[in-house]
């Protein structure tokens, strides 16, 4: 089963202020629907918290040892392990992980790729931050520069990380 991140970043690896992106770009949003659409995401509670209901056309998976119930068109599991070997035996081909960071420094080791969006600023006021990416452990396979534009606040890139193996 391949194991997808999908993530916006800052330069200094910031992915999250008062459980919020710290940025609104529009083509980052199509990027991730178009790579999760009809996929299972597995979240952490504070990131589905900030979502506010479930993303459409996607099954929507909640990673939490504190929630007693799964919210609404949802699915809950105490633990990553779980829910990972669920999805196996439902024979779904890709997931996608799509955070917060906790969720992202305990499943690393299971990412086969990395969807990264890297915004270029550096966010003072961070919260929430991505793990680093060792370089001897992944291997850029693609990138797509986005420059600042009127719908755009900052540049970005789009980056595809493949796992050595």
């Amino acid at each position: 089963m391949q194991i997808t991140f999908i993530v916006a970043v800052s330069e200094n690896n910031v992915i999250g202020v008062h459980n919020d992106l710290p940025w609104h770009l529009s083509d980052d949003l199509k990027f991730f629907k178009k790579n999760t659409l009809n996929k299972p995401i597995v979240m952490g509670r504070k990131t589905f918290e900030s979502f506010k209901k479930p993303l459409p056309y996607r099954l929507n998976i909640i990673i939490s040892r504190s929630l007693k119930e799964a919210p609404a068109d949802t699915m809950l599991f105490s633990n990553i392990e779980s829910c990972i070997q669920y999805l196996k035996n439902e024979n779904y081909p890709e997931i996608c992980i799509i955070g917060g960071g906790e969720i992202f420094k305990q499943t690393l080791y299971l990412a086969n790729t990395i969807l990264l969006t890297r915004v270029h600023t550096d966010i003072q006021n961070g919260e929430v931050f991505f793990p680093e990416l060792d370089e001897n452990n992944w291997k850029l396979d693609w990138q797509e520069l986005h420059p600042k534009d009127e719908k755009h606040i900052y540049s970005f890139t789009f980056q595809k990380w493949i796992k050595k193996r």
